[in-house]
């Protein structure tokens, strides 16, 4: 699930190691194609989350409603993946946005899929390679196999409030969660009985993934006694909450689930409720 900058380096010259670059900037969505070009790793292709890992906004889907499993498929291929072929993400914000990648990649039923330990920071900081040569990618035919049970629907996730067994888990800064703040999205709050894991608490200060024991002794006690399959996870469009989600993979408690649509796909409905403080 993960690779270090070396393994990676090492790996470059295989054709079976794919690479994406999924810098970003919700506030600037131009600023991660401008970093692109700019430098990259060599043989990286560009993921933009806005279009290449995202699909149409009816404006009652959230801001990043999920690709259709076919459109992300091609995408992929074009860019030389095929069903054996390893793919890596990365980004500068700590898996932010790589870890979409990595979610979407395992569900159209990609197997081989890792995010850069430390990402581009680290990356740059042990002196690795960067070019500004956009590779040619020998193109391959991949179909979509969507893999069922990752995701809980709106509906899904309003039935199991209820549930004790169930739990939700906000990726959002506590500020945004308890309804202080909100810089993206017209209503302040949370969803009702929603858990709060900023996903920056996975990280180490240098954007590297903290140990797996440490995280699965965290999310043990945040989830208290919940089982993973009855766990899902949302943030405020279905991209950082990736990250809780990948968090809870590494540390071994598999078989979580993701609200694509998140918070603000949740308030896009007035008659949903929501909690605040």
């Amino acid at each position: 699930m993960l690779i270090a900058p070396a393994e990676l380096a090492a790996r470059l010259p295989d054709p079976t190691c794919v690479v994406f670059d999924c810098r970003h900037d919700l506030a600037d969505h131009g600023k991660g194609l401008r970093a692109y070009r700019e430098g990259h790793i060599p043989g990286a292709h560009f993921a933009a989350i806005e279009t290449d890992l995202a699909g149409g906004k009816t404006g009652r889907n959230g801001r990043h409603p999920l690709p259709e499993p076919q459109a992300l498929a091609e995408f992929l291929g074009r860019c030389g993946v095929t069903e054996s072929s390893l793919v890596v993400a990365y980004d500068d914000a700590g898996g932010a946005y790589a870890a979409r990648l990595w979610w979407l990649a395992r569900w159209i039923g990609l197997a081989r899929v890792a995010l850069l330990d430390g990402g581009w920071g680290k990356w740059q900081a042990e002196g690795r390679a960067v070019t500004a040569e956009v590779p040619l990618a020998r193109p391959a035919v991949l179909r979509a196999r969507p893999v069922p049970g990752m995701i809980w629907e709106a509906g899904e996730v309003a039935r199991r409030l209820a549930d004790p067994k169930a739990a939700v888990v906000d990726a959002r800064a506590g500020e945004r969660f308890r309804g202080e703040v909100e810089p993206i999205d017209p209503v302040a709050g949370h969803i009702p009985g929603a858990l709060n894991r900023f996903f920056k608490a996975n990280l180490n200060p240098d954007l590297t993934w903290r140990p797996a024991a440490e995280l699965r002794r965290e999310f043990e006690s945040l989830l208290a006694g919940r089982a993973p399959e009855d766990v899902c996870h949302q943030c405020g469009s279905g991209v950082t909450a990736c990250v809780n989600l990948f968090a809870m993979e590494h540390a071994g408690m598999r078989g979580s689930r993701l609200y694509p649509g998140s918070w603000s796909e949740w308030i896009a409905d007035p008659a949903r409720p929501v909690a605040r403080g």
